[in-house]
């Protein structure tokens, strides 16, 4: 194809030793995150010595744009030929629109924050140019849906499940963005949405988005990326419930940390 670069004919077989790495890698970084440290975030940043931080907003818009730009220059640079098929550019439509949201409207939307740790934030830098080229590669190239793949059960409910995740992520946000008012400091108990029924609403809302792309993309890759969110973000939630069960005496006891009802 003219003017587009040519890549090895065995990148199929690359992008599925991505994503084995992928899930392989979610393993230990949950047992760490889970018995042995918490997440370097936030209100847990402050309990490690790290070299160097970032303005939150900062740190937020560079870590995860990468998520975003990495499809758009293979987009540009590389042959896309199964995004003339619906399928592929309904889930990777998918996969772009939440990362626009996550950084380029999400970071402008911060207020103040906690500045961010640069081992994490290199870390999270890594990932979004690792998933983004593992997600948008195969459905641009690689992927195939046989014919009405849109109104197969498992697109539907994948779905489904993306918007309700996405909403419910989004949500959450704004609730814990307007838990302080203009001067205000110190901690509140987030109320309404999902935070009614589990403490990290908005990490349950993000486990469900992409819960619902693996079951919407039927593929490896996907099912890649759903279970490293889950057993990495899986942990803060945890760690979160705690922390608000230590510092708030009136704190719901009938909340759960990540599954409402159940954990």
């Amino acid at each position: 194809m003219s003017g587009t670069l040519e890549l090895p004919s065995d990148e199929l077989a690359l992008l599925d030793y991505l994503a084995y790495g992928m899930i392989g890698v979610s393993i230990p970084t949950f047992l760490l995150l889970m018995f042995v440290t918490t997440a370097l975030y936030g209100r847990n940043s402050t309990q490690f010595i790290v070299p160097g931080f970032l303005p939150a907003r900062v740190a937020w818009l560079v870590q995860e744009l990468p998520a975003f730009g990495v499809p758009c220059l293979l987009l540009l640079a590389t042959s896309a030929d199964r995004l003339a098929y619906l399928p592929n550019r309904v889930l990777l439509a998918m996969y772009m629109v939440h990362y626009f949201n996550r950084s380029l409207i999400f970071p402008m939307l911060i207020r103040g924050g906690k500045p961010t740790p640069l081992v994490p934030f290199l870390l999270a830098l890594m990932f979004c140019v690792y998933n983004g080229y593992l997600q948008a590669r195969y459905l641009s190239q690689y992927a195939q849906y046989p014919d009405g793949w849109l109104m197969d059960p498992r697109f539907i409910v994948g779905i489904l499940m993306f918007a309700a995740g996405m909403a419910i992520n989004i949500h959450s946000d704004h609730v814990l963005r307007s838990l302080r008012k203009p001067g205000e400091t110190g901690y509140k108990i987030p109320q309404g949405g999902m935070f009614t029924y589990v403490s990290g609403a908005n990490f349950f809302g993000e486990i469900l988005e992409w819960a619902g792309f693996a079951m919407a993309c039927w593929s490896l890759q996907a099912v890649a990326f759903a279970t490293f969110t889950a057993l990495n973000i899986g942990p803060r939630a945890f760690t979160h419930h705690r922390w608000y069960l230590q510092k708030f005496d009136n704190y719901p006891k009938n909340r759960a940390a990540i599954i409402p009802f159940l954990l």
